[in-house]
């Protein structure tokens, strides 16, 4: 026999919390997506940029590109794929295990973040930090923070 806990509901503040960090959330991805449009990016794409910028060699196995991301192995697969036909990144084989695959920074990807990080690094100014107060947006990192350590 299956014993049901009665749900904890949100209260109606925290219901009102929730829905905007919800909308919040999709306005703001929406819009540094739309920024980064003119370069040819999107915003799941202009990660994996940062990520690879900030790694030795500009490389990563694609299994850790995938956790720092947080997309799914597939996913990862299908946008690296895509940005590969771009000639952003190049796939190779894992020189110490043959099953691993290796993502790399091509130059042409490496110059494409150059250009499109100081119009990116203005949408976010633009679109989060500069609408909040500073307090709130530390706020929101130590939030965010604590969300991270539930969650790994």
């Amino acid at each position: 026999m299956t014993t049901q806990l009665e749900p904890r509901w949100l209260t109606a503040e925290q219901q009102r919390i929730w829905r905007a960090y919800l909308n919040g959330v999709a306005l703001v991805n929406e819009q540094l997506d739309a920024d980064l449009r003119p370069f040819g990016l999107d915003l799941g794409e202009y990660e994996i940029l940062v990520h690879l910028s900030e790694s030795p060699d500009r490389a990563l196995r694609m299994s850790d590109l995938a956790e720092r991301v947080r997309q799914s192995r597939s996913r990862l697969t299908h946008t690296v794929s895509r940005m590969e036909s771009k000639g952003l990144v190049a796939r190779t084989a894992c020189p110490s295990d043959r099953r691993g695959v290796i993502a790399v920074m091509t130059t042409r990807g490496h110059q494409l973040l150059v250009e499109a990080a100081p119009a990116h690094v203005a949408s976010v100014r633009r679109v989060l930090v500069d609408p909040i107060a500073a307090e709130d947006f530390e706020a929101l990192g130590r939030a965010m923070e604590a969300v991270t350590r539930v969650t790994d």
